[in-house]
């Protein structure tokens, strides 16, 4: 028999107490509304005076629950004038047999009295049994809810969809026939695209260059000190996901397509992986990049060494130099001022503008390449999947392999081979679908690289340094040398600028192939690529794939500027 039997609970001041196990159920359903009137009712039935209401939207033990934790100080403080405690349903309280019997014991030695519209609760033994029951009642419910939640999400992430914590720069949308799928989250979507296609071309050089890319944008996600950590950089270059991929290893599922886009392909998130996996670089010193941006690759011309910019102090000011820093030159540490080199750098760079009537004849060989490129498509096709083939034979002959094998060593290592050959087998499908396609028509290929071919100054000009290095990359084909006394040499050009530069030379005479005509100002149809290559000596066949990857390059690295 209870000590509160022979109690008059009529008229007793009471408390309510509400649960939900997680905070989405407070924005949907009114879980803690719904509980709160059905306890307002039985309180009314009964004749209580609710005078407080305590919630939690999180399950848990007492020391996680800040409602349960305010309540038990309450019932404390007002030991004297016992409340009624009052709980829609017993799972409220906890659906684990441990726990409830902790909070019934705790809710009790703080002198308030339990009770609830759906349950009796009592000190007796058949009270105590029933109550018991339901508590495993409810422990069951629970753990089998969290058993087939489980299997539905490895039931999902077999087919191909993200279950887990929405990756930064996505987020989940409703599709029609499959549930909840991963769509981009823009601004932070196109931000984390070019974070990654950056280090993956080398446009970026370190995880810390990439750092300071989010850094500065104010859409871009930040923890509460307004800063974005190395560790959600890494987790940023690691994940598939980024990819278009799904994996759970913890779950034995391996990496295979998703349902969602990727932001990058897998090629690209490869080509980063192997980035981060191969030999770690020195981080370039930012103020000297900044200060010297052709610094790594204007070259002593004595030794072919790489050319150290730095300061030297003077009586008022310090001075900015070039050296050469192999003991073994005969240049060695003999300072070449700053503006010396760049100004001769800067005059060449300017003297890199197309002539007008160029437009056509450039458009005409791009043209011409780009149609190369893509007959060339049927042939790569071909050869991709034989590539494919040939992976899965090799991935068929492990499998007969580890059914043969009793070392589990040898089983594991063979299971190590199966997945790398299973990723060259996803980069061959992802290349075998692009094959013949390009991201962008070859129009918006050649506005984007004839407004950097005709004039690659303006973009050096911008004085941003990640500009200079994309020109640095574009432009030139080797490295640049540079004497002391001598100056700059013509250095060499990267093939587009190369032909263009040769095919404007003084030398070189305009001839119309035969059965053709040409317009006097140069039509970009009078000619064709093959005429132009071998009037300057260029073999017919591999230049039609530079320029066509040469126009992907301006697309893909300089997309993002506006080239004026």
């Amino acid at each position: 028999m209870s000590r509160f039997d022979n109690l008059n609970h009529e008229g007793r001041n009471a408390v309510i107490y509400a649960r939900v196990s997680s905070v989405a159920q407070t924005r949907r359903g009114g879980g803690l509304g719904s509980q709160q009137t059905r306890c307002r009712e039985y309180a009314a039935f009964k004749g209580y005076n609710v005078v407080k209401v305590f919630e939690d939207d999180l399950s848990g033990s007492t020391a996680r629950r800040p409602g349960m934790e305010a309540l038990l100080s309450f019932l404390k403080k007002h030991r004297n004038n016992p409340h009624i405690v009052l709980i829609d349903d017993i799972s409220r309280l906890a659906r684990d047999v441990k726990a409830h019997i902790e909070l019934r014991a705790a809710i009790t030695m703080a002198g308030g009295i339990l009770e609830s519209p759906t349950l009796e609760f009592g000190d007796d033994a058949d009270s105590e049994l029933q109550e018991y029951i339901l508590a495993t009642v409810s422990q069951h419910q629970r753990k089998k809810n969290a058993e087939q939640t489980l299997n539905r999400m490895h039931s999902r992430v077999l087919a191909g969809y993200w279950v887990f914590q929405t990756p930064v720069g996505y987020r989940y949308q409703r599709s029609s026939g499959q549930g909840k799928i991963l769509v981009r989250d823009e601004p932070v979507a196109s931000i984390i695209k070019e974070g990654l296609e950056g280090f993956a071309s080398g446009r970026f050089q370190s995880q810390a260059e990439v750092m300071r890319f989010f850094q500065s944008f104010p859409e871009f996600p930040k923890d509460r000190s307004g800063i974005v950590r190395n560790q959600r950089v890494k987790d940023i270059l690691t994940r598939p996901v980024y990819a278009g991929m799904v994996e759970a290893p913890s779950w034995g599922i391996p990496l295979r397509e998703g349902k969602h886009t990727g932001l990058i392909s897998f090629e690209t998130f490869e080509t980063i992986q192997e980035r981060l996996n191969g030999t770690a670089k020195v981080p370039a010193r930012k103020d000297l990049n900044a200060d010297f941006p052709l610094r790594g690759i204007v070259v002593c011309a004595e030794c072919d060494k790489p050319l150290t910019g730095g300061w030297a102090k003077g009586k008022c000011k310090s001075y900015p130099y070039y050296s050469c820093f192999n003991r073994h030159c005969t240049e060695y540490r003999k300072s070449i001022p700053r503006h010396q080199i760049e100004t001769a750098f800067e005059e060449f760079l300017k003297s890199l503008q197309a002539a007008p009537n160029l437009s056509g004849v450039a458009y005409a060989m791009f043209k011409d390449a780009w149609n190369f490129r893509s007959k060339s498509a049927e042939l790569v096709k071909h050869n991709l999947k034989k590539d494919i083939g040939k992976i899965e034979k090799q991935i068929e002959q492990i499998l007969d392999r580890i059914v043969e094998s009793s070392s589990s060593t040898v089983i594991s290592a063979y299971e190590e081979r199966i997945t790398k050959l299973e990723r060259q087998k996803l980069v061959s499908q992802e290349k075998l679908q692009n094959a013949g396609g390009s991201l962008y028509p070859f129009e918006q290929m050649f506005q984007h690289s004839m407004a950097f071919l005709s004039n690659p100054w303006k973009l050096w000009a911008s004085g941003k340094l990640e500009l200079r290095r994309l020109v640095l990359k574009l432009t030139f084909a080797d490295k640049l040398p540079y004497h002391r006394k001598e100056g700059l040499p013509t250095p060499a050009l990267s093939l587009p600028f190369n032909m263009l530069r040769r095919i404007a030379g003084e030398d070189f005479k305009m001839a119309r192939p035969s059965g053709q005509s040409a317009n006097r100002s140069g039509n970009a149809h009078a000619y064709n690529f093959q005429f132009f290559s071998r009037q300057i000596g260029l073999s017919s066949t591999r230049p039609h794939i530079i320029i066509a990857v040469f126009l992907i390059q301006i697309k893909y690295k300089l997309s993002s500027f506006v080239l004026v």
